[in-house]
């Protein structure tokens, strides 16, 4: 019975729906940083990952919102974040939005979510009330990796998470749950549902990982302690020359330097260190063979060559750290502890950039992009064409034949705001967005052409950088160039005032 229902899943795929409608694999990953995977540069062992980069295409200038929620907002909308200060579940997902499924799904699109959505709990926000034929996961943010009912401990506010398969929560795990495995073998069998549909899948995978609290098998821990032992400082420096050999990076690019938030590795616990950071990479590495599990299901159903497969992650590492760091209290990788990496290892996770999560540097708003759809993406390929997150809902859009959003239920929703990247995916150019911009929580950035304006909350005023000259943000120009300053910031606060975003002060209002 099992082969021959391979069998009719195999016919079911070469019936196929040709390359011009493909099937879309979307895999994003949590709080994971620029240079983490093999193929931009990290030690961590991704094959699988690296894979799609050897076979498909690697994006050097792709932005994503340096935040969860924002950054999911965007990805299923294809709009920028409303919210302002607050970025509050009912603003960034309004019915005045269309998702991504609730445009696919007309165009005949089976359309499946399995992981973290991120994006509220409620009627009319659940993924089945947003155009998701199927959903499994996390409808809240971080969760124990072994075991999602259990609360949050007290110095994380001691929250219980909803984990949901449908409508129904789910409150008990079998003994060898991990949520990153449990997601695969879901995200598996929505791959087959696909396959036996009427027309192309649309398989949105969200993986939890490497978000804390770090959670990892011993044996995926014990494959990376000692690895990390010589800390930071030298890693960002392995990693470095590592971006240039593979062309991520210039050869006339230069490290950015100390973070102002930081610690001194020479004070540190080394140990500890180490064994966080290896708690860290382990959960990247399982992830990586997971991602490895949902390839060969592709092969082995045969529709590897009519599905696109993006892989990318939701914002830069990350700094925060519940917990802290006294190793006295804190055991990285067990289920009965919450521990987070910190701002040290959470900025050499982005190197060669400044910053992290929430902070709207490079390393906070660049994020890894790979791209892979045999014979329509050129294999092997680099491209520095500059694109953001809410350009994916039109990319798809376009690609699947299916109208733009004008309605949902009888009412007018707001125009999609992202552009298609089916040029760039091509091996073509497009061009570039005339502005892209940024907002979260006190920290705020513009980019026109090469010029990017940030507002750094730590520094309280802007700071102006060429990124056509100088991309890791080295050289403030704020000062040279007043004119400039004030003209980015005017655009900053017109953008902020369209997309209902917090303004901030111009030149001289400091």
């Amino acid at each position: 019975m099992r082969n021959l229902t391979l069998c009719l899943l195999i016919a079911a795929a070469s019936a196929g729906w040709g390359a011009d409608r493909p099937n879309v694999l979307l895999v994003m990953c949590d709080d994971m940083g620029w240079s983490d995977l093999g193929c931009y540069g990290g030690e961590v062992e991704t094959p699988n990952v690296d894979r799609l980069a050897d076979e498909g295409m690697r994006f050097t200038q792709f932005y994503n919102n340096a935040k969860c929620t924002t950054t999911r907002a965007s990805i299923i909308t294809g709009l920028y974040p409303r919210g302002g200060s607050t970025h509050r579940y009912e603003e960034l997902l309004r019915d005045d939005m269309l998702t991504v499924a609730e445009m696919l799904a007309p165009a005949g699109y089976r359309c499946s979510l399995v992981g973290k959505w991120h994006l509220g709990r409620g009627e009319g926000v659940h993924p089945l009330d947003r155009g998701f034929h199927s959903y499994y996961g996390l409808l809240d943010g971080a969760c124990n990796f072994f075991d999602p009912a259990r609360p949050d401990p007290p110095y994380k506010g001691g929250r219980v998470r909803y984990f949901a398969d449908g409508r129904r929560h789910v409150t008990e795990f079998p003994e060898d749950f991990y949520t990153t495995t449990a997601f695969t073998d879901r995200a598996i069998d929505e791959v087959r549902r696909g396959v036996e549909s009427d027309g192309p899948f649309f398989l949105h995978v969200c993986y939890t990982a490497p978000h804390y609290p770090l959670h990892a098998w011993p044996e995926d821990i014990a494959k990376y302690r000692g690895r990390y032992i010589d800390g930071w400082p030298a890693l960002r420096e392995r990693r470095f020359a590592r971006q240039k050999e593979l062309g991520v990076v210039g050869d006339d690019w230069r490290l950015s330097p100390a973070d102002s938030r930081a610690y001194d590795w020479r004070t540190a616990d080394h140990d500890f260190e180490d064994h966080r950071m290896a708690v860290y990479a382990a959960m990247i590495d399982r992830m990586d063979r997971e991602v490895g599990r949902l390839l060969s299901e592709l092969d082995r159903l045969g529709v590897a060559d009519d599905t696109l497969v993006l892989f990318l992650s939701d914002n830069g590492g990350c700094a925060e750290e519940p917990g802290g760091r006294d190793p006295a209290e804190r055991n990285p990788g067990a289920a009965d502890d919450y521990v987070a990496v910190g701002p040290a290892w959470g900025w050499a996770q982005n190197t060669p950039f400044r910053r992290y999560k929430s902070w709207m540097h490079e390393g906070g708003v660049r994020t890894p992009l790979i791209a892979r759809w045999p014979g329509q993406v050129p294999a092997g390929s680099i491209t520095d064409q500059v694109g953001h997150i809410i350009d994916l809902a039109p990319t798809l859009v376009d690609l699947a034949e299916a109208d733009p959003p004008r309605h949902r239920d009888g009412a007018r929703v707001l125009p999609l705001e992202g552009r298609t990247l089916a040029p760039v995916l091509a091996g073509g150019d497009r061009q570039p967005p005339e502005e892209l911009a940024w907002d979260f929580f006190g920290n705020a950035a513009i980019r026109q052409g090469d010029w990017k304006l940030v507002w750094d909350k730590l520094v309280g005023q802007w700071e102006l950088y060429d990124l056509g000259q100088d991309p890791t943000e080295m050289n403030n120009l704020a000062a040279d160039e007043p004119d400039r300053v004030e003209q980015l910031a005017r655009a900053y606060n017109a953008w902020a005032k369209r997309t209902e975003n917090t303004s901030r002060p111009g030149p001289g209002e400091f």
